[in-house]
């Protein structure tokens, strides 16, 4: 899909969403939105108290989401490419196993508020990697605050959004088997995708790079 306007990528944390929108905004011209992580003060409380602060924290990355996103106005997408290292649909997937069922029913009254704002992504891009795979990048960039992450919570994250983005229909959905690629350092992968992006038009699509 050579005629596209906003890329959003997708996948669990520690993937590597960062480093393919920077990458991919260099080979595009493109302007980027990264997720604002570090500036949620709630979240080193989440990770030693998830039941406490999983609600604050929620709706402060549902705010910072819809803030960001937000700037994508018709305008802009039709005059640059904005490629984001997040898609807003995911706020409601981190919903959907933080917090308890009386918040929830609060959160899906704003979620629906603010998402009528938000443009749909022309193409999302999907990094899927195994749980081990996650936990061990997750262990080497070294954020003081996941130092502790717990598994089983990446584990089920991971099969949540497994199971969401096999059944994404909103746009065409490129998933890519992230396992064994380093995107900074494999020039053949980024090729391959960018050709993949070009060539895209609906329905999904799947790469795997076992290189």
């Amino acid at each position: 899909m050579e005629n596209w306007n906003y890329i959003g990528i997708e996948g669990v944390i520690g993937v590597g969403k960062t480093t393919l929108a920077t990458i991919l905004s260099q080979r595009f011209q493109a302007k980027t939105i990264f997720e604002e992580v570090d500036d949620n003060p709630f979240l080193p409380l989440f990770y030693e108290d998830p039941s406490k602060y999983a609600f604050v924290t929620q709706i402060f990355f549902l705010l910072s989401r819809y803030k960001s996103l937000k700037e994508i106005t018709t305008r802009e997408i039709f005059t640059r490419r904005v490629i984001s290292d997040y898609i807003f649909d995911k706020d409601r997937i981190f919903a959907s196993i933080n917090l308890d069922d009386r918040e929830l029913i609060l959160y899906e009254e704003l979620y629906k508020m603010l998402s009528r704002d938000i443009p749909v992504p022309d193409i999302v891009i999907y990094l899927q990697a195994d749980t081990d795979v996650l936990m061990e990048r997750i262990k080497k960039r070294g954020r003081i605050y996941e130092r502790n992450m717990n598994k089983n919570y990446i584990k089920k994250l991971n099969e949540i959004y497994n199971d969401y983005f096999f059944h994404y229909e909103k746009s065409p959905l490129i998933i890519v088997n992230a396992n064994n690629v380093n995107f900074l350092t494999n020039q053949y992968a980024i090729d391959a995708l960018i050709e993949k992006i070009n060539t895209v038009q609906k329905d999904i699509h799947y790469i795997s790079f076992n290189i």
